[in-house]
Formats: structure tokens, sequence, C-alpha cells
């Protein structure tokens, strides 16, 4: 996205949105993000080491008062799957999920084409909210997303396919 000719990175587009803690697993699904986060203190990014320990990572950032974000592949959804469940859905606490879309399509591996087709399904399940941008929609579908944390007070997944987050 560019304002007035300069171009502003979808991190800064994030703290724009008032996320101001991040956690997760590394995904190359966000390698620039990752990149430009791990260089900013401002973003107080903090790695875990699975997807299930993010999630009680960020609760405490949000307990904390931080807005936070979770960095995933996919297949580290199962991983958070109870802690979500467990905790972040029964008690409220609003967390943007950025899940990498690995299989969606099913021309990539085996276990990635299995959890590409039941990755939907999943957030379904748990009847937490979902986009899944497209470049173009990606600033609309950010802001639907932080729209619905703030009012629904649960966390918001945005499922990016590989190349939508440059």
């Amino acid at each position: 996205m560019t304002a007035a000719g300069v171009t502003v990175s979808f991190a800064d587009r994030l703290l724009g949105a008032g996320f101001d803690f991040f956690t997760g697993v590394p995904d190359s699904t966000f390698k620039s993000l990752l990149r430009e986060i791990e260089g900013r203190p401002e973003f107080g990014y903090v790695p875990a080491v699975s997807e299930n320990v993010a999630v009680g990572v960020a609760a405490g950032a949000y307990l904390g008062g931080r807005r936070p974000a979770i960095i995933m592949q996919n297949t580290g959804l199962a991983l958070a799957i109870n802690p979500l469940a467990s905790l972040a859905i029964i008690y409220r606490i609003p967390i943007l999920l950025l899940i990498g879309w690995r299989g969606h399509d099913g021309t990539d591996s085996p276990e990635h084409r299995v959890i590409g087709t039941s990755t939907l399904p999943l957030l379904a399940s748990l009847q937490l909210p979902y986009f899944v941008p497209d470049r173009g929609s990606l600033d609309a579908d950010l802001a639907r997303a932080v729209t619905t944390m703030e009012r629904e007070r649960i966390p918001c997944a945005l499922v990016c396919r590989p190349g939508v987050v440059a």
C-alpha cells in the first residue's frame, strides 16, 4: 500500500491498528513481516516455541494492557485449539491470529493439503471469525478483524495465502 507515494509496510499498518505485541512461530508466508518486527523493538516481538504457548503468551500480554497478534502457520492451528478454546475464547481475550494458509489449493505436500482443507472448518468449529484477504482486500480485512475483535472481544483470524502479505 502507498500513501502519498510512500510505501507503508503491513507491519506498520498493524502498528497503526494498535497492535503492539507479537508472538508466534515463524512461517514463510510472513517472512517479510517477521523480518521487520524482529528488528524493531516497538513491536514487542517474543518468539514462541509452539503455537499453543503463543496463545498463552498473547493472553498474558493482553491482560497486561497490550494488543497482541500471533503469527502461525495453519499446521500450528491444531496445537493452538485447546488454549484458544479454554482460555482466549471463554475469557474473551481479543487476539489477532495471522495464519499462513499452506495447502489452500491442494498443491502442497500431503500434510499441508490435509490441514489446508481443514483450516477454515477448524476456525468455524471454534466459532472464531476469520477473513481470507487477497492483496487488494488486506487493509479492509484487517480493519474488519479489528472491529470484530473490539466488538466481540474474541480472537479473530486473517488466513493468508502465500504472497498476500509482502
